[in-house]
């Protein structure tokens, strides 16, 4: 099939060099020069294991190809729509202005019979307001919402093998021919017997918002769990232990620490709010104010775990923060916890270096006034005090003597409750975590 994207940021540009692996001709499109000629040349504008050699392999083919002219989408198939909707200023709500650009941009080229695919996370009722709007503008034309799944870290892998599929279609007979199109591009996917789940636009809709709002919940839930096992005495990574092997629970995402970050859990379940007060059912999701509450004060918890440590004062104490980075495996620093929490400790007076592997030019973009290390030991050199705040594998694996050697003070703070206490303590650091006793 000929697919174009339209949105070339993370998940536009790992759908296009997807979908071509899959094997149709795509286009992307995107109104930024830099990335579109980043992509062009096979280099990735982000980091995302697997996704540069992807990129590479599907140039390759001459199947794929990336422009800024929207016109070049013409004659294809299928266009999804991949765009960001990020939180409003000041508000709660999405930001739905490049959402409706990308529609509104692609209604010069469309023809009767196309399929538009929205991929973004949106609020319930988008999609309604936007296919009643391509089918004024361009009768004939359907749309369909198609939301996307993708962990960053894994994104390839999630596109290409995805755990489930999701049809919005619209309603009536034009359903068939949405779906045909769609099973078309999914081919593959589905031979393999690919879940699928065909629904109508406000599902599709609600589907990812509720999912996220889900998984942020089972993560504050720990960290709530975590506050109180500070009060008692009681550890929370035995206490996930478990109660994660009820099977109804499940093991996964009971990791407390300092919470989650990023460019969609935050941003989603204030926008899922957002929109349930816009329909009256606010009271549905006011649980989800709490949710985003407990995150947030793990932040502040941990800025207070680090006076601590450092003999109740910050001011003028040398702190490395391992971790720049919303999660391990990724450059993305939206929201990014480690960051915060490495700002507020500066703010009271402490000397911060921030360190890591994929995210320091991220970083130093939109947190100058920090400074930053290219590894752990320059970092930690002489530090009173290291917090892991991001736990990518290198800091896993560091050797608890070895890097014990570099530092003032032998004190870690493991902000995710990644590392081997006894090794740690073992080695002669004093050991501390969010939910845990003093090691």
């Amino acid at each position: 099939m000929e697919i174009s994207v339209v949105g070339c940021g993370y998940l536009g540009a790992v759908h296009a060099a997807a979908m071509t692996e899959l094997g149709h001709e795509v286009v992307g499109v995107d109104v930024d020069e830099a990335k579109v000629a980043a992509l062009s040349g096979a280099r990735a504008p982000f980091y995302e294991p697997g996704f540069e050699a992807l990129l590479q392999r599907t140039l390759a083919t001459g199947r794929l190809r990336f422009t800024t002219d929207v016109t070049e989408a013409a004659g294809a198939q299928v266009h999804f729509v991949c765009v960001g909707t990020p939180q409003k200023y000041g508000e709660y709500a999405a930001d739905l202005r490049y959402v409706e650009a990308a529609v509104e941009s692609l209604l010069g080229v469309l023809e009767p019979g196309e399929l538009v695919v929205g991929k973004s996370t949106v609020p319930v009722g988008t999609a309604a307001r936007l296919a009643e709007l391509v089918g004024e503008k361009v009768p004939g034309a359907l749309l369909a919402w198609n939301p996307e799944f993708l962990r960053e870290g894994f994104a390839v892998q999630d596109t290409l093998c995805p755990d489930r599929l999701v049809y919005g279609l619209p309603a009536g007979p034009d359903a068939v021919t949405a779906q045909r199109l769609l099973d078309e591009v999914y081919a593959p996917v589905v031979a393999r017997g690919t879940p699928k789940v065909v629904t109508d636009h406000a599902t599709a809709e609600m589907v990812k918002t509720a999912a996220n709002s889900f998984l942020a919940t089972k993560i504050s839930f720990i960290n709530a769990m975590a506050e109180l096992c500070e009060a008692t005495g009681a550890d929370v990574v035995l206490l996930a232990d478990a109660i994660g092997h009820d099977e109804r629970i499940g093991r996964r995402f009971l990791n407390a620490g300092l919470g989650f970050g990023g460019g969609c859990l935050p941003k989603d379940i204030r926008a899922f709010m957002a929109r349930a007060g816009e329909l009256g059912a606010d009271q549905a999701l006011t649980f989800l104010k709490e949710v985003d509450a407990i995150n947030m004060r793990r932040r502040t918890r941990m800025v207070e775990l680090a006076r601590e440590v450092c003999d109740g004062s910050l001011l003028g104490r040398r702190i490395a923060v391992l971790g720049a980075a919303f999660k391990p495996d990724s450059d993305d620093i939206r929201d990014s916890p480690a960051l915060n929490v490495a700002a507020q400790l500066q703010l009271q007076g402490a000397v911060v270096r921030v360190t890591d592997p994929a995210a320091v030019a991220n970083a130093r973009r939109s947190w100058p006034q920090l400074d930053y290390a290219d590894t752990p030991e320059e970092a930690a050199a002489g530090a009173d005090a290291v917090l892991l705040l991001t736990e990518w594998s290198q800091y896993r694996a560091l050797d608890p003597h070895a890097f014990g050697r570099v530092v003032a003070q032998k004190r870690v703070l493991d902000g995710r409750n990644a590392l081997d206490r006894d090794g740690w303590t073992a080695a002669g650091w004093t050991y501390r975590a969010l939910g845990r006793r003093a090691g």
